[in-house]
Parts: C-alpha cells; structure tokens; sequence
C-alpha cells in the first residue's frame, strides 16, 4: 500500500522532486541515525573508561551487553535509511569484538 499525501502538501511537482511529507520522512530519519550514532559512541566511551581495578566484571558485561544493545539499533536504523554495510560502522566507531559478538543477542 502506498501513502499519497494530500495536494494541499504538495510543493513540487513529484515527477521533479521531493514533496514535503518525503522531506519531512528523510529529515527525521537522518535525525534518528544521528541520534542513535550518539547513544553508540556514549555507550562506547563508557565501556572504554571501565577500569578493573574501579569497577567489578559484573559491572564490565553490563557495560559491554549496554554497548551491544546499542549498535544493534544503530545497524536496524541504518537498514531502515537503505544502508546494508555495515563494515564502515564497525571500523569507524572502533567496536570491539566482544560488543559485536554479543549484539542482537537477547538476554533475560
């Protein structure tokens, strides 16, 4: 089912380019990639600054499994943008093997 938007919304003609409601969508998309490139980051430099000699390893799997939840939304969010590769993610924002070998994983 496709969605048309209403003419009232319609400010170019769709055979030359972007409506509102598209602009509006890739708008908010590219929003919530930013956001979600944040939460990444974040839950990386948390997992970065674990020191053992501070912190218990009870408090590093938490760290780690927070880290994995968070680039697991961040590849779905990408998928949903129409980005499939997610091997420029990996080496840019440096994920650590143990992150990657828990992400999609669900714990109970």
């Amino acid at each position: 089912m496709s969605l048309r938007p209403p003419q009232s919304l319609r400010q170019f003609n769709s055979s030359g380019g972007f409506n509102v409601l598209e602009y509006e969508l890739m708008s908010e998309r590219a929003s919530s990639l930013g956001r979600q490139g944040l939460r990444v980051e974040l839950a990386l430099a948390e997992l970065r600054a674990w020191d053992a000699a501070r912190h218990s390893e009870a408090n590093r799997e938490k760290l780690v499994d927070e880290a994995s939840d968070a680039v697991w939304a961040f590849f779905i969010q990408r998928e949903i943008c129409g980005l499939r590769n997610g091997r420029d993610v990996i080496q840019r924002y440096a994920i650590p093997n143990e992150v990657l070998a828990k992400v999609g994983v669900v714990r109970r």
